[in-house]
């Protein structure tokens, strides 16, 4: 699939595991539609990729927290005749505190887009690829999304829908041409934990993992057509000791990691 100047569209493009995605995919000769809120830093990577890889690279400056915002990435793309090949639903960010403190609209805003927006950017380019016989999609998980968060309750949630709607598609999907993989990251050096406001906690502390690497990995699994990857034996070892955890048990550890 790479090498074929196929497009792909990545949210959340401008930062973090986005960018790096980009760049990743601009190795791999994918042309690029970028979308994220930050024109300043889009506009940056677009020239970047276009002059280190010879590949078109389209910025879109979109906030997918506003309710039309994928439709209208949609629409705009399909009257120009941009044809996406890969769906990367990257995009997404949390905030740590209680669920009772934090301010309610962040929260929903959190929902928008973690959760509705890459949902409706998966349905609107899902049938043009059925349609094709081909076509990949990546969703960027967690390994939050194998347990509950306090104190991080909204997003740990959303990232456990994200798991769970990508593991029902890729079964759906058998047999179609089309696959769907789930990234699941551990903590990574990127800029969530200052979003989150969480650069203290020990989930950061300890051996966070580079951008690039997951990036890298993640595209490589998705190529496959793999389901699910978690990168990193550590954070492997962790999601397994979850399954054998008591259920009870595993929200009181979350909590001791990021109070």
């Amino acid at each position: 699939m790479a090498g074929t100047r196929q497009t792909a569209l990545v949210t959340g493009a401008s930062s973090g595991i986005g960018l790096e995605l980009c760049r990743g995919l601009a190795e791999r000769g994918f042309d690029l539609i970028l979308v994220a809120r930050n024109e300043a830093r889009l506009t940056a990577l677009s020239e970047e990729v276009s002059t280190q890889h010879a590949v078109t690279a389209k910025p879109l400056v979109f906030d997918l927290a506003e309710p039309g915002a994928p439709q209208q990435i949609y629409d705009k793309l399909k009257t120009q005749g941009t044809r996406i090949d890969v769906l990367v639903n990257n995009a997404g960010f949390g905030a740590h505190g209680a669920f009772a403190a934090l301010p309610l609209q962040r929260q929903l805003e959190m929902i928008a887009v973690n959760i509705t927006a890459l949902t409706a950017l998966t349905r609107l380019f899902l049938p043009d690829m059925l349609e094709r016989r081909q076509g990949k999609i990546l969703n960027l998980a967690s390994m939050t999304a194998f347990q509950p968060g306090p104190n991080m309750a909204v997003y740990y949630a959303s990232k456990s829908y994200v798991l769970s709607l990508s593991e029902a598609l890729a079964e759906e999907l058998v047999g179609t041409g089309v696959s769907v993989t789930c990234l699941c990251p551990g903590a990574t050096k990127t800029g969530f934990a200052a979003t989150a406001e969480m650069e203290g906690s020990l989930i950061f502390r300890i051996a966070p993992m580079d951008a690039r690497s997951v990036a890298r990995q993640g595209i490589a699994a998705m190529l496959a057509g793999k389901r699910l990857l978690v990168p990193g034996v550590l954070n492997r070892m962790m999601v397994f000791s979850v399954r054998l955890a008591p259920r009870a048990l595993v929200p009181k550890i979350v909590k001791q990691l990021q109070p």
